[in-house]
């Protein structure tokens, strides 16, 4: 089994990680503390009022507090995503980390999985940024509101999986750009963030169906506007689904990678 090697040791790679976060913290805080007020004055309140009110579910929200939920999932993504893809390539390629760390007791299992755990990590981080940005804001609906919090994480191991993937079969860190073109950018444009899904064509629907974005969006639009709806579990077992099999798949496309 691919997986018989992996270890509680993997927190120690988290640790590793966490210890040089806290070392440049103040310039890895301030982007996404930033990120979500540029975006909601941006959107929120300059197309916002254009836009004034987006139906949802049967009633009208404002659009501020329509995109409030997709800005989150963005963000999970995002830090998710490349936390595993450009950071990760750059620890194992470039600075040489991982060749440091299999000379102590760790396995790959635990490295790569360490990685993992701190991709999700990172985007639990963004989140709850975000989550005290909205809160501020007053677009949070408490308490059904935290979870939020926990979802995130979760959605955050599908990101970092996910990336973790493409990490382990990218030749060059210049590579990077394709899935980011490819598959990050139409995920970002097309999973509802900022405009009801309902509204594109057929097609374009059915496509969006194929982002995970997509069914995080939705999970924590729900959650954040206080509608409590039985289609947040079926996203929900969708994000769960797609990290158990993103994690597994980049943890074995990881291993061939390094034991060439």
């Amino acid at each position: 089994m691919v997986l018989n090697n992996l270890s509680w040791r993997f927190w120690r790679v988290w640790q590793r990680n966490f210890d040089v976060y806290k070392a440049t913290w103040k310039v890895n805080f301030i982007p996404p503390l930033l990120e979500p007020v540029l975006y909601l004055f941006a959107f929120g309140i300059g197309l916002g009022g254009l836009v004034q009110n987006v139906s949802y579910m049967g009633r009208d929200v404002t659009y501020l507090a329509f995109i409030a939920p997709g800005l989150v999932a963005v963000a999970v993504m995002n830090h998710g995503f490349f936390e595993t893809t450009y950071a990760s390539f750059v620890r194992m390629y470039f600075q040489k980390t991982f060749d440091a760390i299999l000379s102590t007791p760790l396995t790959l299992e635990d490295i790569i999985f360490g990685e993992l755990v701190w991709g999700a990590t990172k985007a639990f981080m963004a989140a709850v940024i975000m989550f005290v940005v909205l809160i501020g804001f007053g677009l949070i609906s408490l308490p059904q509101g935290l979870w939020v919090l926990p979802l995130s994480f979760l959605a955050g191991m599908a990101f970092a999986g996910l990336g973790m993937c493409f990490t382990g079969f990218v030749k060059n860190i210049e590579m990077f750009n394709f899935p980011v073109f490819l598959f990050i950018t139409p995920m970002f444009l097309l999973s509802g963030v900022f405009f009801p899904l309902q509204t594109l064509p057929g097609w374009a629907q059915v496509v969006a169906r194929f982002f995970p974005l997509a069914y995080l969006v939705s999970a924590l639009r729900g959650l954040l506007l206080g509608r409590l709806e039985i289609s947040i579990v079926s996203d929900v077992l969708v994000l769960l689904v797609l990290a158990a099999a993103s994690c597994y798949i980049g943890i074995v496309l990881m291993k061939k990678r390094l034991l060439r």
